[in-house]
């Protein structure tokens, strides 16, 4: 099968196409044949870093869309001619930028009919991680003032939805070129970081979900009701966190995504009823990975990058 890896950290110019042996599924794996699959920005950290994988070589990528073409010993979920979706355990379980992947039969679902494969590709990552910020970590609520920061991006915007759809009131942060977009995804206030200090101008916020880490997690605090919750998809609190958090009387939560068939099934449900969508930035051939990580690097992109693999 066909794969992107690389033999060296780098610019995007280190990936190239390589051919591997087709993997076989273990007991509770199965084996998809991937037809789509996101990039996300920790796929460009860790070509550059190599972070929580170590020295390459490796093949990136943890979302998948594609067909189950066999399964392993155990496997109750799914059969083989399923259409599925998902995310690789997060973040050992790297290799979606392939033909095929192997993976934990419950780190998929089945992609509804009308979740078109592309979406479904698009979706997983970054829907599961605001997913888990809000729902399982925030509990958020029909009610709620919830401030998300780089609400354009990838799991900016779909946060956004998936706050929308618990009833809450969201305020987004993102540049005045992008507001068009937020206010059509249902961002009800939308604020120019560029012109504005956000910390000076929201209030009364009940969570934060914070997607650039450094000093706006300080400065976020400062937009919480007493009580209210800081949640950082960025794991690294900056230094002081800890302290100015009991100081203002609210609380901090660092998270990292974790597979999870249960979400991936309400993550699916939304996307079928509509109320969960991917905004596609661009689409590139399994071949041409290395400029869609170029495309990504700038870090502008409003939405999702999909590399197509069928």
């Amino acid at each position: 099968m066909r794969a992107i890896s690389q033999d060296a950290l780098g610019g995007p110019e280190v990936l190239r196409v390589v051919e591997r042996p087709r993997p076989e599924p273990g007991p509770s794996e199965v084996l998809v044949r991937v037809r789509a699959a996101g990039l996300n920005p920790t796929d460009w950290k860790h070509r550059q870093s190599g972070l929580f994988l170590g020295r390459p070589p490796f093949v990136l990528g943890w979302d998948a869309a594609g067909t189950v073409e066999a399964v392993g010993l155990g496997v109750t979920l799914f059969a083989p001619g399923d259409e599925v979706f998902g995310m690789l355990p997060y973040p050992h379980g790297a290799g979606s930028h392939a033909e095929y992947v192997v993976g934990p039969a419950r780190a998929f679902a089945r992609r509804p009919a009308s979740v078109e494969p592309v979406q479904a590709g698009a979706l997983p990552l970054a829907a599961l991680t605001a997913w888990q910020a809000l729902v399982d970590t925030a509990q958020v609520r029909a009610g709620d003032r919830v401030l998300v920061h780089a609400a354009a991006g990838g799991v900016g915007h779909l946060a956004v939805q998936i706050a929308k759809a618990r009833g809450a009131y969201v305020i987004g942060t993102a540049s005045a070129g992008k507001h068009d977009f937020l206010r059509r995804i249902g961002v009800d206030e939308p604020v120019d970081y560029r012109a504005v200090d956000f910390a000076e101008t929201v209030r009364d916020v009940d969570v934060v979900l914070d997607a650039i880490g450094g000093d706006y997690q300080l400065r976020s605090l400062r937009t919480l009701r007493r009580g209210g919750l800081l949640v950082s998809i960025l794991p690294f609190p900056v230094e002081g966190l800890a302290e100015e958090a009991a100081r203002l009387g609210v609380r901090t939560a660092m998270m990292l995504v974790e597979a999870d068939h249960a979400g991936m099934t309400a993550i699916a449900e939304l996307a079928e009823r509509g109320l969960l969508r991917a905004e596609i930035a661009g689409t590139f051939p399994l071949a041409d990975a290395a400029e869609a990580h170029r495309a990504g690097d700038g870090g502008r992109v409003a939405g999702k990058l999909v590399l197509l693999v069928d």
